[in-house]
């Protein structure tokens, strides 16, 4: 799970796509360039303006990234118990916990890594508003193969998924979401999330 956000929102690729005027990797290229722009960049290095820093990578991640939909596939089955309320606030937490826990993760490991772009694909048919995009991100001498599931949602690719070494972020997620409310209501799993998200580190 560590490596997963460890490596969250890093690599991108760009291939042509005939049938949009922006491609899935296109889409991704420029706000996570964004993003490793910020990291690297020398005024944000200081601990008092590590706080602007992140403020500026939030505002590009949430441009990326559908937290709205990655929420409700990690709920998977279990979707349904939720009442509208519930769901909205379950989103909203989930959302924050996501971002809070990539923000930290990127601020205190980013080394430079080097990023290998592979492939993508766009499917056809029903499923033209599907992609996925491959890449492989060489970190200290180990490789580490990283797939982004995208959506085009209102003439927008956004990501809904990121599989890292073939472990599914929604997945892991899903299964960690399924035994709570197994047993547990909506309002419990709730409540932990907003826990974690409050939590100072």
């Amino acid at each position: 799970m560590k490596k997963i956000i460890a490596v969250l929102f890093i690599a991108i690729i760009s291939t042509p796509v005939l049938a949009y005027s922006v491609s899935p990797m296109d889409a991704l290229r420029g706000p996570i360039d964004e993003v490793i722009n910020i990291l690297k960049d020398p005024q944000y290095q200081s601990d008092a303006q590590k706080e602007v820093q992140r403020e500026k990578i939030s505002s590009v991640i949430r441009k990326i990234f559908d937290f709205t939909k990655i929420s409700q596939l990690a709920l998977g089955k279990y979707r349904k118990k939720f009442k509208g309320q519930e769901l909205e606030d379950f989103t909203d937490y989930f959302s924050r916990l996501l971002e809070k826990t990539y923000l930290n993760k990127i601020q205190a490991e980013y080394q430079n890594e080097k990023v290998n772009y592979l492939s993508q694909r766009v499917g056809s048919g029903k499923k033209s508003d599907k992609a996925l995009v491959k890449t492989m991100i060489a970190r200290e001498n180990v490789e580490i193969p990283v797939e982004y599931k995208m959506w085009l949602n209102n003439n927008a690719w956004r990501v809904y998924d990121i599989k890292v070494e073939g472990v599914s972020l929604v997945k892991n997620y899903r299964n960690q979401f399924q035994k709570i409310l197994l047993n547990k209501s909506p309002a419990h799993l709730i409540e932990q999330v907003k826990n974690k998200v409050e939590k100072k580190k």
